[in-house]
């Protein structure tokens, strides 16, 4: 079970101590998704702009100089025993990983590092960081993805794990896993979202000037033939269905905002966005109800209204199915100073 998450006031007002996230530099480490943990988390802030997260970095062995792939190293200020302090621990990807990446083997100096985390720390790789967590045997029978490049070789060394190459990151409870690079920044956005709900985590992107959520998975990135640069993109049709997610919206009502057949629009609906038209809509009426449980006190007939479900039920299923948990239990735990008599 992923540990508690330490950001709201204790029980004379007095705040508690923030998360500790705990990231693992490695030699060969890339220096931009070193930085992406420090910068996604700690840009996070409670409503008295207190820090959420406390971020700190380590090495596998005593402070000092740490490799990277890049024309200089840097210098870590923590050994391994900063992993016993950890709620969460953050493994960025490295381009020096040895046996770990060819064979699945832990290195000696790699395993004794890790027998510093306590049992319940929540795990997060970052790209072929995954190789670390699955070579300790933290991804076994789970999901879990990494680079597409690297995602058929990490299926062979490691059959246990079950591997999903087409996703951006892979969130199983308390191990998460992302895809190469910038998949990083949306697991990391994501986890703020988790914790402490989409207007945390919607302020930490804009503050990043990055997407609070991306459509689709990697495989959209996946070398392909280029498209024909005469081709309709269907960015229209998303602007169009976002202005009316209140109302019912067909598929063929998007498709005549581009003015082409279902079938056309479909496939290049997918083709530029990853996923269908329908997993789209349903993914942004969820963010929407999710905004308005949060940030309102309309009740949950008249959210799943606004948001397009339709029901309060339709919206319950939607939500159970996408976050597992009712509408009621989500305001709950995002929106505990509103009322929450709005009925399930």
């Amino acid at each position: 079970m992923a540990p508690e998450t330490l950001s709201a006031p204790g029980a004379h007002g007095a705040p508690v101590r923030p998360h500790r996230v705990v990231v693992l530099a490695l030699d060969g480490l890339l220096p931009f998704e070193l930085g992406i943990a420090s910068r996604i988390f700690g840009l996070a802030r409670d409503e008295h702009r207190r820090p959420l997260y406390e971020v700190v970095t380590c090495s596998v062995r005593p402070p000092g100089p740490v490799a990277t792939d890049a024309d200089f190293e840097i210098l870590v200020g923590n050994g391994p025993e900063a992993l016993a302090t950890a709620d969460t621990v953050v493994v960025p990807a490295s381009y020096e990983l040895g046996p770990v990446y060819e064979e699945g083997v832990l290195t000696g100096e790699l395993s004794a590092a890790l027998a510093h985390v306590r049992p319940g720390t929540r795990l997060v790789a970052i790209c072929t960081g995954g190789f670390v967590l699955a070579a300790a045997g933290y991804l076994d029978g789970r999901p879990a993805t990494t680079h597409w490049a690297s995602a058929e070789h990490f299926q062979r060394v490691f059959p246990k794990v079950r591997v999903d190459a087409d996703v951006l990151f892979v969130d199983d409870g308390d191990v998460l896993t992302s895809a190469g690079v910038a998949a990083g920044i949306d697991l990391c956005v994501h986890i703020v979202r988790r914790d402490h709900g989409t207007a945390v985590a919607n302020e930490v992107a804009r503050r990043t000037v990055v997407p609070p959520h991306r459509d689709g998975g990697q495989a959209q990135y996946i070398e392909r033939p280029v498209p024909d640069p005469q081709q309709s993109s269907t960015t229209a049709a998303r602007v169009w269905a976002l202005g009316r997610l209140h109302e019912p919206i067909q598929l063929r009502d998007m498709a005549a905002q581009e003015s082409m057949s279902v079938r056309t629009f479909t496939r290049r609906f997918r083709e530029e966005v990853g996923v269908s038209p329908g997993q789209w809509l349903t993914r942004q009426r969820v963010e929407r109800a999710r905004h308005l449980l949060e940030s309102t006190a309309l009740s949950v007939d008249q959210v799943a209204q606004d948001a397009g479900f339709g029901t309060a039920q339709s919206m319950r299923q939607h939500l159970q199915a996408v976050l597992g948990v009712t509408p009621t239990g989500y305001r709950r735990t995002f929106r505990a100073e509103l009322s929450t008599a709005c009925g399930e």
